[in-house]
């Protein structure tokens, strides 16, 4: 039984086929329908695709400003990819709390820019090195869309630019005076099509952006920063981080289905919390300011003397394949150089499990999942 594997619904096939028999596996059709698929879906004004999340992460912190000797926000409850994608950049990470959903502890962050940062000349400078503030990066979580609404004021007024890490939030929406998708409320919004998400590219990611002029320089970024396709002139350094568009076919053939995956999602999430919930433990709840595509189901240990190394050998020797949830950043070992602020609700990661949670995991997996643990 694997975390979460992709889910082969038929057309995927069809596209391919139709790719390879136009000759147009690197470039073709597929890439420009599939932007503006996504951007239909999730209401975005611009979209870009590239060839992964991180290289979204990269380009996007890239476009904000970020710069050898700034400075960016970020949680320390994330796989590594932001992380490294701020130290590409020449950026260095100031890592902030979590809460009680592992996302980042907006509170706090707030009070961060407000105790420990000053404004001056139209940008924020941190008290404690005098580098310049340039983004903050808000990772929505195993699909738990973040508070982002509370930092959207303050980072507006401190020309502190918001980068959304998407990647695991594909369908994810907050629900505000009106149902906004993740990704679209901040300055820009980075999604992965990896092959362990909510739908699948093979690889693959996508940036989306409110200013034509940002997705203009980023489409350049990805291409080599090649301004002149006869004379090959570039001016400025660039990365062959573009799409293919076999890669397009798949994530295309994938999308079509999004809503029957999100149902389907949400179905296995409310199965396993009826078949988990206990004293002892229980599943990672959604916020109710949220609706989330539940892309993994977190289970959380709520007796302290239960051991989550025990769980999990046990749940491997039953061929149930689990991890732990991402360790944190800022005690990676060639991060604790960096700056954190008031680390307490992160220590919550040492009793907690990522179950599997694909589309095609089913009830009696479920039943086996829970017979195991509570054997």
């Amino acid at each position: 039984m694997e975390l979460h594997t992709p889910y082969i619904f038929g057309n995927e096939i069809k596209n391919l086929g139709i790719a390879i028999k136009k000759n147009q596996i690197a470039i073709g059709n597929f890439i420009n329908l599939f932007e503006k698929k996504i951007s239909k879906f999730t209401k975005s004004k611009y979209t870009l695709s590239t060839n992964s999340g991180t290289s979204a992460l990269h380009i996007a912190l890239k476009i904000a400003g970020v710069q050898l000797n700034t400075e960016v926000l970020v949680s320390t409850i994330t796989f590594i990819a932001p992380i490294n994608s701020i130290l590409y950049n020449g950026g260095l990470p100031i890592f902030m709390d979590t809460n009680n959903t592992f996302n980042i502890d907006v509170n706090k962050t707030i009070e961060f820019i407000k105790n420990k940062t000053y404004f001056k000349k139209g940008h924020t400078y941190n008290k404690k090195t005098n580098k310049k503030i340039i983004a903050i990066i808000i990772v929505h979580v195993f699909g738990n869309p973040a508070e982002i609404n509370k930092l959207a004021n303050i980072c507006k007024e401190r020309n502190i630019k918001i980068v959304e890490d998407c990647a695991e939030s594909f369908g994810s929406y907050y629900k505000n005076k009106k149902i906004e998708h993740t990704g679209t409320i901040g300055d820009y919004g980075c999604f992965s099509f990896n092959g362990n998400k909510i739908i699948t590219s093979g690889s693959g990611g996508l940036i989306t952006f409110k200013n034509k002029n940002d997705l203009e320089r980023a489409r350049l970024y990805i291409n080599q920063y090649k301004n002149n396709n006869l004379k090959f002139i570039h001016n400025d350094v660039g990365y062959n981080y573009r799409m293919t568009n076999i890669n397009a076919a798949i994530g295309l053939a994938q999308l079509k289905h999004i809503k029957k995956i999100l149902s389907h999602k949400l179905k296995i999430h409310n199965y396993y919390k009826i078949k988990i919930d206990s004293d002892e433990y229980s599943i990672l709840n959604t916020p109710d300011y949220s609706i989330s595509n539940n892309w993994l189901n977190i289970l959380c240990i709520n007796n302290k003397k239960i051991s989550t190394k025990k769980i999990i050998n046990k749940f491997l020797k039953n061929n149930i394949n689990v991890r732990y949830i991402w360790y944190p950043n800022h005690l990676q070992k060639q991060m604790q150089k960096f700056q954190n602020y008031k680390m307490i609700n992160y220590k919550k990661y040492k009793q907690c499990i990522c179950l599997p949670s694909g589309y095609n995991i089913s009830k009696k997996n479920i039943n086996y999942i829970k017979k195991v643990l509570y054997e």
